[in-house]
């Protein structure tokens, strides 16, 4: 599992890789659809503590009768609201090369009152 926090800037951690999201080194996107659900479109660039660069893209759907509350600021619990995203990762780094290879499901969660978005990245096995 790795764990992805903060929308423009942030950290990432996990048993094989930790890192800081370079701010201003991407986008996230979020558009609100008709039918009240809103789909990601989130580019950034990572630095790993060993000073490697990993690209990483995702798109996601995050659903359900709470979200107006959350993207209203609202700190609403996990549970209440479907927030899912297929994270891909891009990298030249031998030591994480194997990232290039899988397929990965995230969890997040969100709570705009503090300014934070945060994910749990599984590898799909």
């Amino acid at each position: 599992m790795l764990a992805v926090v903060g929308q423009g800037s942030g950290t990432i951690s996990g048993d094989r890789v930790r890192g800081q999201v370079l701010h201003g080194s991407g986008g996230d996107w979020l558009l609100l659809r008709p039918d009240g659900a809103g789909q990601l479109d989130v580019r950034i660039t990572i630095k790993t503590d060993d000073e490697a660069l990993l690209y990483m893209r995702y798109e996601g759907i995050v659903a359900g009768d709470a979200l107006p509350r959350v993207l209203g600021g609202e700190a609403v619990p996990p549970a209440d609201y479907y927030f899912r995203t297929t994270p891909y990762f891009e990298t030249s780094s031998d030591e994480y090369a194997w990232l290039n290879k899988i397929v990965a499901v995230g969890v997040g969660q969100v709570d705009l009152s503090k300014g934070w978005v945060g994910y749990k990245v599984y590898e799909v096995g």
